[in-house]
């Protein structure tokens, strides 16, 4: 289980990582072209970010729940939120791949 505890904490950071990435470029885009375009692909990557942030300090930080989530949390569960996780991943590295190109 703590394989994929470790993989699901892994890839929530890449994500906030990644969406930083996604959110300079897209403000950037806003202030310059000034598109309700740019402006709501800013806050699609706010929401995930926060979610991510959440995700994260659910997973390391939060005194009760992160104990909760190493110890009493079924592999089954793990492996699932890992694959939700890892999938956003993959999804927002395409993202930045397509942006930066």
């Amino acid at each position: 289980m703590s394989l994929w505890f470790d993989v699901a904490r892994l890839a929530a950071g890449l994500n906030i990582l990644l969406l930083a990435v996604l959110l300079f470029i897209w403000g950037r885009n806003y202030l310059d072209l000034r598109s309700k375009h740019a402006l709501g692909l800013m806050v699609f990557a706010v929401l995930l970010l926060l979610e991510n942030a959440v995700a994260l300090y659910i997973y390391s930080l939060d005194p009760t729940l992160s104990v909760w989530f190493t110890s009493a949390v079924p592999p089954i569960a793990w492996r699932g939120l890992m694959s939700l996780h890892v999938l956003e991943t993959v999804g927002i590295g395409f993202l930045v791949w397509i942006t930066v190109d």
